[in-house]
This record gives C-alpha cells, sequence and structure tokens, in this order.
C-alpha cells in the first residue's frame, strides 16, 4: 500500500501560478480550492493530497514531516534557513526581489541602521556582510509605514513592481535576492518514499523545463 503524500501550497499569487503547472503535469485537486473553506484536499492520484498553507509555514510544514514537499517563495527559505529539506526545483513562477528600501533623503549609515522588516534573519545576514549595525524591527505587514513614521530608516520587503513603494515616497535601494518559488521535499521523505516523491518532482520539472538539481 502507497504511503499518502501530501504537497503543501502557498496561498494567494503563488497557489495561483502553481496549480495550472501541477495540472500539466498531470496533479489536480478534486474539488474547487479557490471555492472552498477547506484547508486540505484531495487530488486525481489517490495517495497524494494537498495542503494549502502560508508560505512562511510551508517551509516548517516540510523541515518536520508534516508535509512531504512544498511550494513557496525563495523569500520564504532564505528565512526559515534551509533545514530539513532539500530544494531540487525552480518553478520560475511569482517573480520579484527582495530589497531594502528608503525614503530617498535617507543617507547610509555606519553607525546604527533602524531596519522594519519581516525577513528579520535574511536582513540580519544582510546587513551583518556591509559592515553595518542594525537594530531590526519586526513587522508584519504596511511595512511601507515605518520609514514614514519615523519607526525605521530602512526596510526589508518583496518588491515586485515597485509602485508601493512610490506611492509610499520610498525608492528602492539594495538588491538582498531575486525571488522566485521553489518545489522543496523532506529529506527523509526523499529517502523513505523514494520513487513516489522522485516521480511528483520529475513530471514538474518536465512541465517547468528547468534542470533537476541534485540530491
Amino acid at each position: 500500500m502507497l504511503h499518502m503524500v501530501t504537497l503543501a501550497l502557498t496561498k494567494g499569487r503563488v497557489l495561483r501560478e502553481s496549480l495550472p503547472i501541477l495540472r500539466e503535469a498531470g496533479i489536480f485537486p478534486v474539488e474547487d480550492i479557490f471555492g472552498s473553506r477547506k484547508l486540505m484536499f484531495g487530488t486525481n492520484i489517490q495517495h497524494l493530497r494537498l495542503v494549502i498553507l502560508r508560505g512562511v509555514d510551508v517551509p516548517t510544514y516540510v523541515q518536520f514531516g508534516a508535509a512531504d514537499l512544498g511550494i513557496t517563495g525563495k523569500d520564504q527559505l532564505l528565512e526559515h534557513g534551509g533545514e530539513g529539506y532539500y530544494e531540487p526545483l525552480d518553478l520560475k513562477i511569482a517573480p520579484c526581489r527582495l530589497m531594502t528600501a528608503a525614503l530617498p533623503s535617507v543617507e547610509v549609515s555606519f553607525d546604527r541602521t533602524v531596519v522594519a522588516t519581516k525577513y528579520v534573519n535574511v536582513a540580519r545576514r544582510f546587513y551583518a556582510e556591509m559592515g553595518r549595525q542594525t537594530e531590526l524591527i519586526k513587522l508584519y505587514g504596511a511595512m511601507e509605514l515605518a520609514p514614514i513614521l519615523d519607526l525605521s530608516d530602512e526596510i526589508v520587503d518583496i518588491v515586485d513592481t515597485g509602485n508601493t513603494l512610490a506611492a509610499h515616497g520610498l525608492i528602492a535601494k539594495k538588491l538582498i535576492a531575486n525571488v522566485s518559488s521553489r518545489l522543496i521535499v523532506n529529506k527523509i521523505a526523499m529517502k523513505t518514499n523514494f520513487r513516489v516523491v522522485d516521480e511528483i518532482i520529475n513530471s514538474i520539472r518536465n512541465v517547468v523545463g528547468c534542470d533537476y538539481e541534485a540530491i
């Protein structure tokens, strides 16, 4: 009997762009995800189910084996740290940039910079590599308000078109990372359920046309 495999998907834009890839790979939910309040769905493959999570939670579910595979943004993986899972595929969807931003009048300070962000681990590493001392303030949204209301000197956040920054009078400063959505797989699941998991990875790889990074 085949072990039930769980694939965690990220709600929102990543979900909307992931489902067509999965469908082309021969994987689709048996119910309308967008018309339901459920968070778990069966698929046309009897031993595969989908769960819908926040992007920030996908790496944790995969790391601890609650999900065998997951799809989430590279920004979330950089913040999480990469323990407990492999990252075999770049799906090349939901592209954006992880950047610093500030008001145009703010000059670089090497004394101490106050940075507001939800990516505290990424920000800590980035500013440390530049030799800049920082005070990090954890926020979960409305990041653009922090410099305007003098909560911070800079922010670290996802930038897509840059329109939201511009609407608040901010400018993008330094590029930290180019971001796209990745397929990740639990390390133990890759060993104990290799045939099924590898089949799923390869079916998705055949759609997105990228190299399967060695595991």
